[in-house]
């Protein structure tokens, strides 16, 4: 992270320290970006994506039964539920009845396990609604821009979230300023890596054809950027809260030049 000059506040009720970054400058050739809380509105996570997976969950499995868009989750959650068991975290029970994929879904939903299998099952319900108009990809209004600056400027960008790659395309392709996968490259899920261990972006930045050196990762979560400096790349903390009084941080990608 790195410290700028002093200017007001965009509140007018205070000074902070802006952040702004030059990536010709630190030789930045790739950029890495968060979803929850960094491009995307935290609230639009938790109170439209997650309750409408809620809501459409036990419809989804019962219409999608034995189809091979559903196949691929009950293989991974059927995986997840043999690893609780032998860690004795008690889940629902399974039997061969479709309504055990409900229950264990419902069930790792409750406690935001960042669980392959359901941000897959995730991802194929919320496709549903994508297509239907119920949803709508969600993105600060200052994401579009910096995305064809820095694409203008020939470098890459890539996505990294806990949600899967079909809910990232999904997301990035409906928002109001229309379809942006075409400024993203690539889109990294946990099946990479777990988004807090440096081994994830090692591999990353190998998939990115760079060096972790020449790649910059931006995400609200610290626990993120210090996994990220450990393998070695250029981080950015990004904070959209007013409230946050975060000295080294972006509130705005028109912050990083």
């Amino acid at each position: 992270m790195f410290r700028a000059g002093v200017l007001p506040a965009d509140t007018g009720h205070a000074k902070r320290e802006r952040v702004t970054i030059s990536l010709r400058e630190r030789g930045v050739r790739g950029v890495l970006l968060d979803i929850e809380g960094t491009t995307t509105p935290v609230s639009f996570v938790y109170d439209v994506l997650f309750p409408y997976a809620v809501e459409h969950l036990s419809s989804y499995v019962a219409s999608h039964a034995g189809q091979p868009e559903l196949d691929e989750s009950v293989r991974l959650l059927t995986k997840e539920w043999d690893d609780d068991v032998a860690c004795g975290t008690n889940p629902p029970p399974r039997d061969s009845s479709p309504g055990w994929v409900v229950d264990y879904a419902a069930w790792l939903m409750q406690q935001d396990r960042k669980s392959p299998g359901l941000k897959l099952l995730q991802g194929r319900i919320w496709e549903g609604g994508y297509a239907d108009g119920s949803l709508r990809g969600d993105v600060y209004p200052d994401v579009p821009p910096a995305l064809a600056r820095w694409r203008d400027n020939g470098l890459s960008i890539a996505i990294y979230s806990s949600g899967s790659v079909l809910a990232q395309q999904l997301l990035f392709s409906t928002t109001a300023y229309g379809d942006l996968t075409r400024f993203v490259g690539q889109y990294f899920d946990t099946g990479v890596g777990p988004k807090r261990e440096a081994l994830s972006y090692e591999r990353i930045a190998e998939a990115m054809s760079l060096t972790s050196a020449s790649v910059l990762f931006v995400s609200d979560v610290i626990a993120e950027l210090d996994a990220a400096r450990g393998a070695g790349m250029q981080v950015i903390h990004c904070v959209r809260d007013a409230g946050d009084s975060a000295a080294d941080a972006v509130r705005s990608f028109d912050e990083i030049t």
